[in-house]
C-alpha cells in the first residue's frame, strides 16, 4: 500500500521504517527541515535498536522517503497515519491535541480521493468523532475519508520490534470499509497470529489510556511496597518474586525504583485521571491520583536515600549518576527520574556528573547545569557516591574492582536493583538498593 506517516518523532520514525519493512511504500512528513534531510540520508535523530539499519535500507531503496509537504503526502498515500505529539495541556491534566487537529486541518483540503486516516497518538476520548466531523467538512472527497483510531503500544527502546511483532492491534472503526483497510495495512502482522481487536473509536481511545495508567499504578504500587520493605527491613526483590508467581498479578512491570517517566506514561496517567474526573467517576479519580502521588514523591525519596548513604554533607558532595535516559534502550530524557534526582541533588549543592551510553547530548540540552562524562570511569572520579539511575545492562557489567582506585568513597546506591550486591560488597563497597537491606563489607579499610 501507499502510506504516509505524519509526524516524525519517537513514534513516527519507527512506524514509518516498520511500514516500509512490511512492504509498503512510505512517505514521512514533518515540519523540521533539518530532520527531514537527516532522515532522507538514512540517519536516525533518535536512538532505537534496529532503527538505523531499517532507515538506511529503505531510504536507499526508495521505498521510504520524507518530506515537508502534506500536499505531497495526500497525493501519494491512501492511508495516513497520524503520529504527531499530544503533550500535556497547560492545565497539566489533559492532552493538547492541537497538533492532531492542525495536521488534519492542513491535510484535509488535499484529499481528493477515498482514503483512511489512522490516528496513532494518545488522545482524549471523543477525539476521533470530532476529527471525523472536521475532515468530512474540509476534504473535497467528503465522507469518503474514514477516520480510525489505532493507538500504539510501543515501548521506547523496543519500538521497531513492538511495531513489527506487537502483542495486539487495536482498531477503533465505524465502517466495514475502514476495517478492511486496517486488515490490509497490517496484513503480514495479522497473518503471523497477532490478534486484531476491532471496536468503537471511543473504546480504542480509552484502551490506550487505561493500559498505560494500569502500568503506572503497578509501578507506583510496588514502589509503595518497597517503602514498606525499607521500613520493615524486608527484601522487596524476594517479595516480588513470590508475588509475581500469581498469574493474576505477574512479574511484568513490578520493578521498584525511582518511578516511571518518559514522554508517554506520566502524561497518559494524568490525562486518564482527568478523564475519570470529567466523566464524574470520582472513586476512580481518587484511586488514580493516589498512584500519581506515589510516583511524584519518588525523586525526593531518592535524594533522601543518597543523603543517608553519604558519609558527609550532601552540599559539596560529588555524585556520579549512571543513567540519564528515562529507561534503558532510548536517548529520551523526557521526565527522566534519574535526571529529576540529579537536578534535586544539584539544587542542594552536590556536584553531579552524569553518564549515559546514548543520552548525554539529550540530557545536556535539558540540564546544562549538570556535568557530563562520556565514560563511566570519568564520571566516577573522586565520587563520594555512585548512583545507578537507569537500568542499562552496561551498568550491570561493571567490575567494582575497576572503580576502587577512582572513587573517593566506595558507596553505591542502586535505584534500579540491577547490580550484584554480593559482588560489590566483596570488592569493598557499601551497597544501598530500593526496598532491600543495605550490604556493607566486613572491613571498610582500603
Amino acid at each position: 500500500m501507499r502510506v504516509s506517516v505524519i509526524g516524525c518523532g519517537h513514534l513516527g520514525i519507527p512506524h514509518a521504517a516498520a511500514m516500509a519493512q512490511l512492504g509498503h511504500q512510505v512517505i514521512g512528513v514533518d515540519t523540521d527541515s533539518s530532520k527531514i534531510s537527516a532522515l532522507n540520508s538514512g540517519k536516525a535523530p533518535i536512538y532505537e535498536a534496529g532503527l538505523s539499519e531499517l532507515l538506511a535500507k529503505h531510504t536507499a531503496s526508495g521505498e521510504l522517503k520524507f518530506t515537508l509537504s502534506l500536499k505531497m503526502a495526500a497525493e501519494f498515500a491512501d492511508v495516513h497515519f497520524l503520529a504527531v505529539g499530544t503533550p500535556i495541556d497547560s492545565d497539566g491534566r489533559s492532552y493538547d491535541t492541537g497538533q492532531v487537529f492542525g495536521a488534519v486541518r492542513e491535510l484535509a483540503p488535499y484529499l481528493t480521493r477515498p482514503c483512511t486516516i489512522m490516528g496513532k497518538s494518545t488522545v482524549t476520548v471523543g477525539t476521533t468523532k470530532r476529527l471525523t466531523e472536521l475532515v468530512h467538512r474540509l476534504a473535497p472527497v467528503g465522507d469518503a475519508v474514514d477516520v480510525v483510531w489505532n493507538p500504539e503500544f510501543l515501548r521506547e527502546g523496543h519500538a521497531i520490534d513492538d511495531t513489527l511483532r506487537p502483542d495486539r492491534i487495536i482498531a477503533g472503526v465505524t465502517s466495514e470499509r475502514a476495517e478492511r483497510t486496517v486488515r490490509e495495512v497490517y496484513g503480514p502482522i495479522i497473518d503471523s497470529g497477532v490478534p486484531l481487536f476491532v471496536m468503537t473509536p471511543e473504546t480504542a481511545e480509552l484502551t490506550k489510556g487505561a493500559a498505560n495508567t494500569f502500568l503506572g499504578m503497578k509501578i507506583s504500587y510496588i514502589n509503595a511496597v518497597a517503602d514498606m520493605c525499607d521500613a520493615a527491613g524486608a527484601d522487596v526483590a524476594q517479595l516480588v518474586e513470590a508475588l509475581g508467581i500469581d498469574p493474576r498479578i505477574g512479574h511484568g512491570g513490578m520493578r521498584p525504583g525511582i518511578g516511571y517517566g518518559g514522554g508517554c506514561l506520566p502524561k497518559d496517567v494524568r490525562a486518564f485521571t482527568a478523564s475519570a474526573g470529567q466523566l464524574g467517576v470520582d472513586h476512580a479519580e481518587a484511586l488514580l491520583l493516589a498512584a500519581e502521588a506515589v510516583n511524584d514523591r519518588r525523586p525526593e525519596y531518592a535524594v533522601q536515600l543518597i543523603d543517608a548513604a553519604l558519609d558527609r554533607d550532601l552540599s559539596g558532595a560529588r555524585v556520579a549518576m549512571l543513567g540519564a535516559a528515562f529507561k534503558a534502550g532510548t536517548n529520551d530524557v523526557r521526565e527522566s527520574p534519574a535526571l529529576a534526582v540529579a537536578g534535586r541533588l544539584h539544587q542542594r549543592g552536590a556536584r553531579v556528573t552524569v553518564h549515559d551510553p546514548v543520552a548525554v547530548p539529550s540530557a545536556a540540552r535539558r540540564h546544562p547545569e549538570l556535568e557530563y562524562a562520556n565514560d563511566v570511569t570519568d564520571a566516577v572520579i573522586d565520587a563520594d557516591v555512585v548512583v545507578v539511575g537507569t537500568e542499562w545492562p552496561q551498568y550491570q557489567e561493571i567490575r567494582p574492582e575497576d572503580l576502587n582506585g577512582l572513587v573517593a568513597t566506595r558507596t553505591l546506591v542502586d535505584f534500579r536493583n540491577i547490580v550484584d550486591s554480593d559482588q560489590w560488597t566483596e570488592a569493598g563497597w557499601t551497597v544501598h538498593c530500593v526496598g532491600r537491606p543495605s550490604t556493607a563489607p566486613a572491613d571498610r579499610s582500603s
